[in-house]
């Protein structure tokens, strides 16, 4: 992950209170409820931006594409960089998150799935296709209790 010395400052942090709720509000409107101008609001999110502090992104839920099943796994890596497995993993459609990480296991992906039918041609014809995996440690998310998107890699 690469850093950034931005300093934000309490209008950054307003404005971008105001875009977590509403990532479509106009810069105008912004203004209005700050009480500055527009322009000064369009000269800081392009500042942000440019620093890569901040990115106005949109996000959508999993069950919205019809993923019912989430599958976090731990990776176990052996007889190559995990770097590079890590890299055969990101070119599947179904891994949407993945990290290099130490502890217990190399890697960690988060799996997103239809249904648990897709489950076994995923780990068995997908997975177990990657060179460099020695062992796969697959979990089931029974229910997500908290999953936001605050900060994030840019």
């Amino acid at each position: 992950m690469s850093g950034t010395n931005f300093e934000f400052s309490d209008l950054d942090n307003q404005i971008i209170g105001i875009l977590k709720k509403d990532g479509r509000m106009s810069n105008q409107k912004i203004a209005d409820l700050l009480g500055v101008t527009t322009s000064m609001i369009a000269t800081r999110i392009r500042r942000m931006e440019q620093a890569k502090a901040m990115k106005v992104v949109a996000v959508s839920d999993f069950s919205a594409f019809d993923y019912n099943v989430l599958l976090p796994i731990g990776v176990d890596v052996k007889g190559r960089r995990a770097n590079d497995v890590a890299a055969d993993l990101a070119k599947l459609d179904e891994v949407s998150v993945i990290h290099l990480v130490s502890g217990k296991h190399d890697i960690e992906i988060l799996v997103t799935l239809p249904s648990m039918e897709n489950m076994s041609q995923f780990l068995l014809e997908k997975l177990s296709c990657i060179r460099g995996i020695r062992n796969l440690n697959p979990s089931f998310a029974v229910d997500i209790i908290k999953y936001e998107f605050d900060v994030a890699p840019i």
